[in-house]
Protein backbone atom coordinates (compact mmCIF):
# COMPACT_ATOMS: atom_id res chain seq x y z
CA UNK A 1 0.00 0.00 0.00
CA UNK A 2 1.40 3.35 -1.03
CA UNK A 3 1.85 6.08 1.58
CA UNK A 4 0.45 8.54 -0.97
CA UNK A 5 -3.20 7.74 -1.52
CA UNK A 6 -5.90 9.79 -3.19
CA UNK A 7 -9.59 9.06 -3.45
CA UNK A 8 -10.92 8.62 -7.00
CA UNK A 9 -12.84 11.91 -6.65
CA UNK A 10 -9.71 13.82 -5.63
CA UNK A 11 -7.58 12.15 -8.32
CA UNK A 12 -10.12 13.11 -10.99
CA UNK A 13 -10.30 16.71 -9.68
CA UNK A 14 -6.50 17.03 -9.70
CA UNK A 15 -6.30 15.52 -13.22
CA UNK A 16 -8.82 18.13 -14.44
CA UNK A 17 -6.82 20.92 -12.77
CA UNK A 18 -3.59 19.62 -14.33
CA UNK A 19 -5.15 19.42 -17.79
CA UNK A 20 -6.58 22.94 -17.44
CA UNK A 21 -3.30 24.49 -16.25
CA UNK A 22 -1.19 22.79 -18.92
CA UNK A 23 -3.48 23.95 -21.70
CA UNK A 24 -5.70 26.98 -21.09
CA UNK A 25 -3.64 28.22 -18.13
CA UNK A 26 -0.33 28.31 -19.99
CA UNK A 27 -1.87 29.92 -23.07
CA UNK A 28 -3.60 32.68 -21.11
CA UNK A 29 -0.49 33.40 -19.06
CA UNK A 30 1.70 33.56 -22.17
CA UNK A 31 -0.72 36.10 -23.64
CA UNK A 32 -0.65 38.11 -20.40
CA UNK A 33 3.17 38.17 -20.44
CA UNK A 34 3.18 39.23 -24.09
CA UNK A 35 0.75 42.10 -23.41
CA UNK A 36 2.93 43.25 -20.50
CA UNK A 37 6.06 43.12 -22.69
CA UNK A 38 4.40 45.46 -25.16
CA UNK A 39 4.15 48.10 -22.42
CA UNK A 40 7.86 48.82 -22.71
CA UNK A 41 10.92 48.69 -20.45
CA UNK A 42 10.89 45.33 -18.64
CA UNK A 43 13.06 46.53 -15.73
CA UNK A 44 10.31 48.75 -14.35
CA UNK A 45 7.30 46.92 -15.73
CA UNK A 46 5.28 45.76 -12.70
CA UNK A 47 2.71 43.99 -14.89
CA UNK A 48 5.42 41.93 -16.55
CA UNK A 49 7.05 40.96 -13.25
CA UNK A 50 3.67 40.05 -11.73
CA UNK A 51 2.84 37.86 -14.72
CA UNK A 52 6.25 36.13 -14.53
CA UNK A 53 5.71 35.50 -10.79
CA UNK A 54 2.27 34.08 -11.57
CA UNK A 55 3.86 31.86 -14.22
CA UNK A 56 6.37 30.54 -11.68
CA UNK A 57 3.62 29.70 -9.19
CA UNK A 58 1.55 28.00 -11.87
CA UNK A 59 4.49 25.91 -13.10
CA UNK A 60 5.20 24.89 -9.50
CA UNK A 61 1.60 23.76 -9.10
CA UNK A 62 1.80 21.85 -12.39
CA UNK A 63 4.91 20.00 -11.17
CA UNK A 64 3.21 19.23 -7.86
CA UNK A 65 0.11 17.89 -9.61
CA UNK A 66 2.22 15.85 -12.01
CA UNK A 67 4.02 14.20 -9.10
CA UNK A 68 0.77 13.45 -7.25
CA UNK A 69 -0.91 12.00 -10.33
CA UNK A 70 2.09 9.83 -11.22
CA UNK A 71 2.83 8.45 -7.76
CA UNK A 72 -0.47 8.27 -5.87
CA UNK A 73 -2.37 5.08 -5.35
CA UNK A 74 -6.03 5.68 -6.19
CA UNK A 75 -8.36 4.26 -3.54
CA UNK A 76 -12.11 3.88 -3.59
CA UNK A 77 -12.62 5.56 -0.24
CA UNK A 78 -10.82 7.14 2.71
CA UNK A 79 -11.48 6.51 6.40
CA UNK A 80 -13.04 9.18 8.58
CA UNK A 81 -12.37 8.61 12.27
CA UNK A 82 -14.45 10.10 15.06
CA UNK A 83 -12.62 9.98 18.39
CA UNK A 84 -12.23 11.58 21.78
CA UNK A 85 -9.09 12.28 23.75
CA UNK A 86 -8.59 10.50 27.04
CA UNK A 87 -10.65 12.25 29.70
CA UNK A 88 -12.96 14.04 27.23
CA UNK A 89 -16.70 13.46 26.92
CA UNK A 90 -18.32 12.27 23.69
CA UNK A 91 -19.70 15.75 22.98
CA UNK A 92 -16.06 16.84 22.50
CA UNK A 93 -15.50 14.29 19.72
CA UNK A 94 -13.32 15.25 16.78
CA UNK A 95 -13.66 13.97 13.23
CA UNK A 96 -10.78 13.58 10.77
CA UNK A 97 -10.40 12.09 7.33
CA UNK A 98 -7.09 10.24 7.15
CA UNK A 99 -5.61 11.04 3.77
CA UNK A 100 -3.69 13.51 1.65
CA UNK A 101 -4.08 17.25 2.22
CA UNK A 102 -5.59 17.57 -1.28
CA UNK A 103 -8.68 15.66 -0.14
CA UNK A 104 -11.72 17.88 0.35
CA UNK A 105 -14.03 16.19 2.87
CA UNK A 106 -17.48 17.36 3.87
CA UNK A 107 -17.94 20.35 6.16
CA UNK A 108 -16.91 19.74 9.74
CA UNK A 109 -14.28 17.18 8.82
CA UNK A 110 -10.60 18.05 8.86
CA UNK A 111 -7.84 16.17 7.01
CA UNK A 112 -5.03 14.43 8.86
CA UNK A 113 -2.07 12.85 7.10
CA UNK A 114 -1.44 9.11 7.32
CA UNK A 115 2.15 9.92 8.27
CA UNK A 116 1.20 12.07 11.27
CA UNK A 117 1.64 10.44 14.69
CA UNK A 118 -2.11 10.31 15.37
CA UNK A 119 -3.01 9.45 11.78
CA UNK A 120 -0.68 6.46 11.70
CA UNK A 121 -1.96 5.30 15.10
CA UNK A 122 -5.59 5.46 13.95
CA UNK A 123 -5.07 3.45 10.74
CA UNK A 124 -6.68 0.01 11.08
CA UNK A 125 -8.33 0.84 14.44
CA UNK A 126 -12.00 0.11 15.05
CA UNK A 127 -14.78 1.70 17.11
CA UNK A 128 -14.12 1.08 20.78
CA UNK A 129 -10.33 0.85 20.35
CA UNK A 130 -8.09 3.08 22.42
CA UNK A 131 -4.89 4.01 20.61
CA UNK A 132 -1.85 5.81 21.93
CA UNK A 133 0.67 7.88 20.05
CA UNK A 134 3.66 10.08 20.74
CA UNK A 135 2.80 13.77 20.46
CA UNK A 136 5.28 16.62 20.91
CA UNK A 137 3.96 17.08 24.46
CA UNK A 138 4.15 13.39 25.40
CA UNK A 139 2.11 10.23 25.01
CA UNK A 140 -1.57 10.80 24.18
CA UNK A 141 -4.51 8.41 24.00
CA UNK A 142 -7.72 8.60 22.01
CA UNK A 143 -10.75 6.34 21.92
CA UNK A 144 -12.26 5.66 18.50
CA UNK A 145 -16.02 6.23 18.47
CA UNK A 146 -16.74 5.63 14.79
CA UNK A 147 -15.08 4.86 11.48
CA UNK A 148 -16.79 5.78 8.20
CA UNK A 149 -15.51 5.28 4.67
CA UNK A 150 -16.15 8.16 2.28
Amino acid sequence: MSELQLSRTTHDRLRAEFDDLTSRGRIELAEKIERAREEGDLKENAGYHAAKDEQGHMEGRIRQLEYLLETAEVVDSCPVYTFIYEGDSEDMAEKYLIGHIEEQPADGVEVMGRESPLGSALIDSSPGDTVTYEAPGGTMSVTVLDVEWV
